[in-house]
């Protein structure tokens, strides 16, 4: 059937019934003709209610009667309508706080929480990085109006792994986006952006001879990874194998324990247990 799509943040208040549920010819200043709202217009399909928590209260009382009674009235009009939809809400918002708060209707709340999803941020699902990069790829390669998809490394894949994504996968989207339109064409290598984190980093100053952090004996730079290896080997022996906990390796090293335990499994370290 049909999927109709509706921002709850985006509609006027004035609005909002009759894109939902449609108005009668003459209702209002304006309505020169009968309109279908978007309920009639999923019948037999799926509505998804995006940002569910933008919703005004004195709208949501109306959604509930709706999804009580399965019947639409049109503004203006006298006749109940019967619909048959799929109704599938989305929210960032924490609307059992909300409800705490009287913003959020608690009768809606447990009836659109028939089936609940939670989708955990992408820093704590790293197996989908790899996919979404190279769907990002093709993608906006479509969009710059470039002939092949650009290639990236795995090495550069495994480094985005390790970065936090606190804006998620449109953080991702878009500096693959970024990255397609500096490099036009070539490999990506997302130098500018493990440029600006080391320039974010506060280096240690030297005021002796001592080696520099990650130096041999010889004062000969080591690979990064064998330094990062060696530094959370100090740290699980410190917390006897423990990653997870207040006094887990994870909170000493200041990462989330998905993504520590990602970067012993590439680095083959082993040493560790499950807390």
């Amino acid at each position: 059937g049909p999927f109709i799509k509706v921002n709850c943040g985006a509609i006027p208040e004035t609005l909002i019934d009759s894109e939902l549920f449609g108005h009668e010819k003459g209702a209002f200043s304006g309505a020169h003709s009968r309109r279908k709202g978007r309920f009639e217009r999923a019948q037999g399909g799926t509505l998804f209610l995006d940002e569910i928590g933008e919703l005004p209260l004195q709208a949501q009382t109306r959604l509930l009667r709706v999804l009580q009674t399965n019947e639409i009235e049109r503004v203006g009009g006298t006749m109940s309508i019967p619909v048959d939809i799929r109704v599938v809400a989305a929210t960032h918002r924490d609307l059992e706080a909300m409800v705490k708060e009287g913003r959020f209707r608690e009768d809606l709340w447990f009836r659109l929480n028939a089936f609940p999803i939670q989708v955990p941020p992408l820093r704590q699902r790293l197996e989908d990085i790899p996919g979404l990069v190279r769907h990002f790829q093709s993608k906006k390669a479509r969009e710059l109006g470039l002939r092949l998809r650009p290639k990236i490394s795995r090495e550069v894949i495994n480094m985005l792994c390790d970065l936090p994504w606190p804006g998620n996968v449109r953080e991702l989207e878009n500096l693959v986006e970024q990255e397609l339109i500096r490099t036009r064409g070539k490999e990506l290598s997302f130098q500018s952006l493990f440029v600006d984190k080391e320039k974010d980093s506060k280096l240690p100053t030297q005021t002796d001879s001592s080696p520099l952090p990650g130096a041999s004996q010889d004062c000969r730079p080591l690979p990064l990874e064998e330094v990062l290896s060696g530094h959370i080997q100090k740290t699980l022996k410190k917390t006897e194998g423990k990653v997870h906990g207040a006094q887990g390796a994870a909170r000493i090293l200041g990462v989330n324990p998905s993504t520590l335990r990602h970067r012993m499994n590439k680095m083959g370290i082993t040493h560790g247990r499950t807390v």
